[in-house]
This record gives structure tokens, C-alpha cells and sequence, in this order.
């Protein structure tokens, strides 16, 4: 896959060159790409803000530098340009599959107090982490691309690494231990040394279940569940009253 990312602040995407998607750009399956916007100015002095017009506090990103780096950018027409910014659809798991299905991707981060309304019609889609304030789309596109990267086949060691995953299935993941046994007193529950893969299954799918009802009743309500799944449940709280 290939994405270019269009941005104030180039440096701060370096995170990318570290870890897991540092490995799988060195190994060719990712191609991330940052474009400067201030690279694209026409203003001598290579602005990309000015004051909003009808007045008003802060700085509003101009149509211009932006539409340029994105036609500079965008050579396939099937690519999709993203701009981050909180008049978007909030960014979930969902949203992570599909476009981790696509080709080209291209990420615009906004800045300041907005950005010209003229910019808009270049977007494909707006998407925002949530319902907070952030300094700026950088902030929100490095989760974002992380979250679609790491779907794409061959970024991580095995597909089992993310389809056992929070929120991959719909539901939060199982508890995880490792050595030792015991810590502070504490043991590791007995089915996951017993060596029964079909046990231990079904008792990490009960104890996701039971935690997501838990904790999250709103992605719990969006879980078609199967008779074993009813069973599980019934099961985990007939143990726990």
C-alpha cells in the first residue's frame, strides 16, 4: 500500500521508521510518503494561514497550497483522500478493514482554527478520532495509519496477531499471561496449562464476552452471538453470583 501523508510537520511522522511499520516499509509492503504543504505555497514567504474572513479568533489554513499538494500527490484516481478533522465520521475498526483493502491512501492534516471551505470538495472522506480537541490531524493520523497498516498482509508476523485482537471480532480481547506461574500470590487460571486448545477457546471466548458486556455494552449490543456464545455467558455468570 501506498500512503502520502500532507502535513505542516513532516518530522513528526519519524514514528513511522521504528517498530512494525518501520520493518514493513524496509521490507517493501508499506510505502508512507510525508508531503510538506508549505512546500506547495505561492506566497513568497510560504504561508499556508490567513485571518478568517467575518472575523474571529486563530488562523484558517488556506484552499490553495492544500489543493495543489494534493494534486501534486494524487496519480491514481482510484486513490482516497482523508482529512482529518472533527466535522468527520468517528474512525473505529470498520473503517480500518476497508481501507486497509485500498491501494493509495491520502491523509490530510489540518491545522490552526480550520481550514478553507473551498478545500473540501477534494476530500473523499473526513474521519476524527472522537469527540475531543487535538493540536492538530497529525495527531490523529498516527493512530489512524498505524491501525489500517497493521491489517494489510504481511505487516505483522501472522494473521492471528490481529484477528485476536480488541475490537478485530467486535469484542475486547481475553486476559493475556505469561511466566511465571505465580506473581504475588496470583496464578495463572488452571485451562490455560492444561494444554486443551478446545477448552482454552472457549474459555477466552467467555471471558471476552463477559468483559465486553462489562465494560462496553455498546459494542456489546452489536455482537451477533452464536448458542455457544448464550451458553458461555450463562456459564461465566452462574459462576460469579
Amino acid at each position: 500500500m501506498k500512503i502520502s501523508i500532507l502535513t505542516l510537520f513532516p518530522e513528526m511522522f519519524n514514528v513511522f521508521e521504528h517498530s512494525i511499520i518501520g520493518r514493513a516499509r524496509n521490507n517493501g509492503i508499506l510505502d508512507i510518503n510525508t508531503v510538506n504543504i508549505r512546500d506547495y505555497s505561492t506566497n513568497k514567504h510560504k504561508k499556508v494561514d490567513d485571518y478568517p474572513y467575518g472575523g474571529g479568533a486563530g488562523m484558517v489554513m488556506s484552499a490553495q497550497p492544500v489543493v495543489d499538494s494534493i494534486k501534486a500527490v494524487k496519480q491514481n484516481e482510484n486513490s482516497k483522500v482523508i482529512f482529518l478533522g472533527p466535522r468527520g465520521k468517528t474512525f473505529n475498526q470498520e473503517i480500518a478493514k476497508e481501507l486497509s483493502k485500498l491501494d493509495e491512501l491520502i491523509f490530510v492534516c489540518g491545522h490552526y482554527e480550520g481550514i478553507d471551505e473551498r478545500a473540501y470538495k477534494y476530500f473523499d472522506m473526513e474521519l476524527s478520532l472522537g469527540d475531543f480537541v487535538l493540536t492538530g490531524g497529525e495527531m490523529a493520523a498516527i493512530p489512524i495509519v498505524d491501525s489500517i497498516c497493521r491489517l494489510i498482509p504481511g505487516v505483522l508476523s501472522s494473521e492471528e496477531s490481529f484477528t485476536e485482537e480488541s475490537f478485530y471480532s467486535g469484542l475486547l480481547e481475553h486476559p493475556q499471561y505469561t511466566r511465571p506461574e505465580v506473581f504475588e500470590g496470583e496464578a495463572v487460571p488452571s485451562v490455560l496449562l492444561s494444554g486443551h486448545h478446545e477448552n482454552i477457546r472457549k474459555y477466552r471466548r467467555q471471558i471476552s464476552l463477559a468483559i465486553t458486556k462489562e465494560r462496553r455494552p455498546d459494542l456489546f449490543k452489536c455482537v451477533k452471538l452464536s448458542k455457544e456464545d448464550i451458553k458461555l455467558l450463562k456459564d461465566y455468570e452462574k459462576h460469579i453470583d
